[in-house]
């Protein structure tokens, strides 16, 4: 992996979810749980017995379970962890609907949500006194506010079936328009624009034809044919990576992690950024405002950021590791891509205008499947 320095600056990909560092909260006082703390545990960071995390489904929540929990349960037996799945916008929402009396301690989601969250003001401020692991971090991967901290990111763009698309004589995507040509009836597969792929797809097909996130009619229009092609609009990322399975489909707009690993899966994906460009996602981990185990909340965090489970981000998921980490050689041939071609999104607009978004997309898109 490359130093942060010789990288292209990741500033100039993430838009406003990345800003200087803000005023750190004080740090909340240890509950006397029982839980002792673990060697080289700050004092005053003793952890609680129980921790619930929410974040993405599929492969992040398996390695989650089968790998990360165990092995922080190595270094904190005492904690009870309970892991809650769902897309970012649904964590989000969930988070608002418990603003009140919280139930997940720990959210890990993609940037636009976590922007939006941070503007609803659901997170707590973190600070690197109780997760000493964020100054490993570059200060281009931070996160405003410092409402939450980057644990690795990934770029979107187009999956496709090569066998599928030889075998038919289908076109090799180039464009984001290239969704929307004839050929693709019956082809393709895309989510709804509540989850993150799909409206990242939107925003693209809005920046292909001379629009973008402050503009989006030319995205909607270019939706509006592509919804004809399609029998439906898939609800999450495991039914499009169902519908490519079963070869229903031959084409996505996904990350390359997710294309990375149905690839190692055995299917057969690949990935292209097309010429147009396309986004890159960031996982955010933050921890909700008024957690029941706040000290634990912080415990985990920093246990996402040692070089251990950011390289197993890297080698196991195919996600970009947000620290300084080496990986080896295969897995950092996988993950090099162009960043020339990134487009930074406003992440401040993407998360104020998601809602009239999904509102647009059920009133204008919705109805045209199939049609």
């Amino acid at each position: 992996m490359k130093k942060w320095g010789s990288i292209v600056t990741i500033a100039a990909l993430f838009g406003t979810l990345l800003a200087g560092c803000g005023t750190a909260s004080t740090p909340k006082p240890a509950e006397n749980t029982g839980a002792a703390p673990a060697a080289g545990t700050p004092a005053a960071l003793v952890p609680e017995k129980q921790l619930v995390i929410a974040g993405n489904g599929a492969t992040v929540e398996q390695m989650m379970k089968d790998d990360i929990f165990k092995k922080f349960n190595q270094k904190y037996p005492d904690v009870k962890l309970t892991y809650v799945s769902g897309v970012s916008t649904e964590i989000v929402a969930k988070v608002k609907a418990q603003k009140a009396a919280p139930q997940i301690d720990v959210t890990i989601i993609e940037g636009g949500e976590q922007e939006a969250g941070r503007v609803e003001g659901l997170w707590d401020t973190l600070s690197d006194k109780d997760i000493p692991n964020m100054k490993k971090v570059g200060e281009d991967l931070k996160v405003k506010d410092n409402s939450g901290v980057a644990v690795n990111f990934t770029p979107m763009g187009i999956s496709y079936n090569a066998e599928m698309v030889k075998a038919k004589g289908l076109p090799v995507p180039e464009s984001w328009n290239d969704l929307a040509k004839p050929e693709m009836k019956g082809n393709i597969t895309l989510s709804e624009v509540s989850s993150n792929f799909g409206r990242s797809a939107l925003i693209m097909l809005a920046y292909a034809n001379g629009g973008s996130e402050k503009n989006m009619d030319p995205g909607f229009e270019k939706l509006a044919t592509i919804a004809g092609y399609m029998p439906t609009f898939a609800k999450s990322a495991a039914q499009l990576q169902q519908n490519l399975q079963n070869k229903s489909a031959a084409y996505t707009a996904w990350t390359m992690a997710r294309s990375l690993v149905q690839k190692d899966a055995g299917l057969n994906l690949e990935f292209v950024i097309p010429k147009e460009g396309a986004n890159l996602v960031p996982n955010v981990a933050t921890i909700v405002k008024g957690a029941k185990s706040p000290n634990a909340s912080k415990l985990f965090i920093d246990f996402l950021l040692t070089d251990e489970i950011q390289t197993m981000y890297g080698e196991k998921l195919y996600y970009n590791p947000a620290t300084d980490v080496k990986l080896s050689g295969d897995a950092a041939k996988k993950l090099s891509f162009d960043r020339s071609k990134v487009k930074k999104f406003d992440l401040e607009v993407v998360g104020g205008n998601t809602p009239v978004w999904l509102d647009r997309f059920n009133k204008e898109i919705a109805p045209k499947v199939g049609k």
